[in-house]
């Protein structure tokens, strides 16, 4: 069973996916064993983030459910540095999005396909709208965070601005949720490295991060491929329902 299960995932995934995935997780563990080495939350979440993410460029609604996961552990590891915005994000707002992110998906299969969610495009007014709730939600997030004299105020702020971006994104199936998130991965390899000045360890987080900016490129590059395939076998509403 477990044989069969392991043939269906590599005939599912390309040898590139496979490899890229392969790579993401040997310099996950080597910088975790070099740089801590003792904190396996870290390196459970970092591992279960990084799978959420192939599976996500595949548009699987599997990869939210793994994303769900990894908030929490996220917001957890968060806390330890006093990166209250993080921790508020990812356990506040991330995982939450996350839940109806996967509802949405599973909701909108691509011809009936549940391993493939059908790709939307955000109108016009709908990208307006989302620029004025972004704006809103940070200025929000940004007195929130000061009132908890939140480490590294301003890129912190930032990543809770780019996060927002990328779980509307990914809820409303757009190719460039990955674009957001590519985004908050170079804010995150910023952050995580201001905090690897005062404790090493942290750098293994900010290496995590710099595979999750590789992993969110290809998937916007495969996503703009599902995308065109998907419009060329169907036509795809400019504005699907949510």
């Amino acid at each position: 069973m477990l044989l069969k299960k392991a043939k269906a995932l590599q005939n599912y995934f390309t040898n590139g996916e496979i490899l890229l995935w392969c790579i993401s997780v040997v310099l996950i563990v080597v910088s975790f064993w070099i740089l801590d080495g003792k904190n396996y939350l870290t390196l459970i979440a970092s591992l279960i983030g990084v799978t959420s993410l192939i599976f996500n460029a595949k548009g699987n609604p599997f990869g939210q459910f793994l994303m769900i996961i990894f908030s929490m552990l996220y917001g957890i590891i968060s806390f330890t540095f006093s990166y209250y915005g993080e921790m508020i994000t990812y356990l506040g707002m991330t995982a939450p999005m996350a839940v109806f992110a996967l509802i949405a998906w599973l909701k909108n299969p691509y011809n009936g396909n549940k391993a493939e969610v059908k790709v939307n495009r955000v109108g016009k007014k709908e990208i307006a709208f989302m620029i004025l709730l972004t704006v809103a939600v940070t200025c929000i997030f940004y007195f929130i965070l000061s009132a908890y004299h939140t480490a590294h105020l301003l890129p912190s702020t930032l990543s809770v601005t780019t996060s927002f971006l990328a779980v509307y994104l990914t809820f409303r199936r757009s190719a460039f949720y990955a674009v957001a998130y590519a985004t908050n991965d170079l804010v995150l390899i910023v952050l995580w490295i201001l905090a690897a000045l005062s404790n090493i360890s942290y750098l293994s987080v900010a290496i995590c991060f710099v595979m999750f900016l590789v992993n969110d490129i290809y998937g916007f590059i495969n996503w703009s491929k599902m995308q065109k395939r998907q419009e060329t076998n169907n036509t795809i509403p400019v504005n699907s329902k949510f």
